[in-house]
C-alpha cells in the first residue's frame, strides 16, 4: 500500500478542493519517490462508483489536452505552483480555457497505466509531485449504515 501524507508536508489543505470523482473508491494509493528519478506511484488512482464524469478539482486555466504515449491528457494549472494532471481522459477543452471547481469537464477514458474505469488523478507544486491527499483533506470516512433491521 501507499505511504500516507508526510507530517512534514505542506500544509495546502484548505476545503477549496473537491475530488474529480465521486463517489469514489482508490485503487493505487500515492507512493512518495525516495528521490526525484526514483520508482513510486505519483499520484492516486481513482474508480468511480457511480459514472465517469470527471470535474475540475479546482479553479484553473487548461495547460495540456491532449494524448501523450497511450493515453488521453488534462493538465490544469492552478497558479501558486500547483498543476493537476488527470488521465486517461476524454474531453472537448482546449489549452487556455478556465475551468472552475466542480465544473464537468471530460470523462475517463481507455488506456495508460490505470485499471479500466479508473482516473488517475497527480499533483505538481513548484514541479514536483505531492501527494493529492494534501489539498483534498484525506479520503473521505466511510459511514457504516445499519444492517439487519
Amino acid at each position: 500500500m501507499g505511504s500516507p501524507a508526510s507530517a512534514a508536508g505542506p500544509e495546502l489543505s484548505d476545503g477549496g478542493w473537491v475530488w474529480p470523482v465521486s463517489p469514489f473508491r482508490v485503487v493505487e494509493p500515492y507512493v512518495q519517490p525516495a528521490h526525484r528519478y526514483a520508482p513510486g506511484h505519483r499520484g492516486i488512482d481513482i474508480e468511480p462508483t457511480d459514472g465517469f464524469e470527471i470535474v475540475a478539482p479546482a479553479d484553473g486555466t487548461i495547460a495540456f489536452a491532449g494524448a501523450v504515449a497511450d493515453r488521453s491528457l488534462l493538465t490544469i494549472d492552478h497558479g501558486g505552483g500547483l498543476v493537476t494532471t488527470l488521465e486517461p481522459v476524454m474531453s472537448e477543452l482546449q489549452p487556455g480555457t478556465g475551468v472552475v471547481r466542480g465544473q464537468p469537464i471530460g470523462a475517463i477514458g481507455l488506456g495508460g497505466h490505470t485499471p479500466p474505469g479508473a482516473l488517475h488523478f497527480g499533483v505538481r507544486l513548484d514541479g514536483e509531485y505531492i501527494n493529492p491527499l494534501l489539498l483534498l483533506g484525506g479520503i473521505p470516512r466511510a459511514v457504516l449504515l445499519p444492517c439487519c433491521g
